[in-house]
């Protein structure tokens, strides 16, 4: 069995905030399996799904409820409840210190300032366990960090932060099928940003022009010489 965490604050009002993609991703996943989401105690919602190939592996997603500053008592008791190592959880992430259009997942390695895998390394003493992140992009100038990451989605970027779900939730389905390395090696190129404009052609070098005499000594340039007009020498 195996845990796949998807890091948000509960309610309406956060729902199409940045620092909920992970609920966004892990709501992907259960509704292509069908799966319904079900209270579990008073700190987390669940559903149960299976995948990857024939039976599949049976996966439980949970939306802590705890708000993301303590994700870590949504996580915590389920991981022991089931008796579960690191290696069995995955926690999908809003990730500042990445731009927005990037995904990449990764096996442990500090919190980056995220508070709720930080709540979550608390709680479980350690930071062994896989992270899907996926990028929102540094607060723009002006803005602070707190109020950049419960920000609403705008309108221009909705067209990738779909594909962006969508691509997660394939990861998070191939990470629970086949593991790490492989859906690392399936999902860490994704880059959605436009590519950067191509770099201007070099000038062509200028050519001289007019009766400028060659540099090279009459009568020394053979029959291809194109450096400048060679003057016939005078007959004595």
């Amino acid at each position: 069995m195996k845990l796949v965490v998807g890091l948000g604050n509960p309610g309406s009002g956060y729902a199409h905030t940045r620092h909920n993609v992970g609920w966004l991703v892990i709501d992907e996943v259960a509704r292509r399996a069908g799966a319904a989401w079900r209270r579990e105690g008073k700190d987390a919602e669940v559903a149960e799904v299976r995948l990857g190939p024939g039976a599949g592996e049976k996966v439980l997603l949970v939306r802590p409820l705890t708000f993301m500053n303590a994700s870590g008592r949504a996580v915590a008791p389920l991981m022991s409840f089931y008796k579960l190592e690191g290696a069995a959880l995955l926690v999908v992430q809003d990730d500042l210190d990445s731009p927005f259009g990037l995904l990449r997942l990764r096996m442990g390695g500090r919190h980056g300032g995220q508070n709720g895998v930080r709540d979550i390394i608390r709680l479980l003493g350690h930071e062994a366990f896989a992270r899907l992140k996926i990028g929102i992009s540094r607060p723009p100038a002006g803005w602070a960090v707190p109020d950049w990451v419960l920000s609403r989605w705008r309108d221009e970027e909705k067209g990738d932060l779909n594909e962006l779900v969508r691509l997660g939730a394939n990861a998070v389905e191939v990470w629970a099928a086949s593991g790490l390395a492989e859906a690392q090696g399936q999902f860490n190129g994704t880059d959605l940003r436009p590519p950067p404009p191509p770099k201007p052609a070099a000038p062509a070098p200028v050519q001289a022009t007019g009766t400028t005499r060659s540099a090279v000594p009459d009568g020394a340039a053979g029959a291809g010489h194109t450096g400048g007009r060679v003057e016939k020498t005078e007959e004595g």
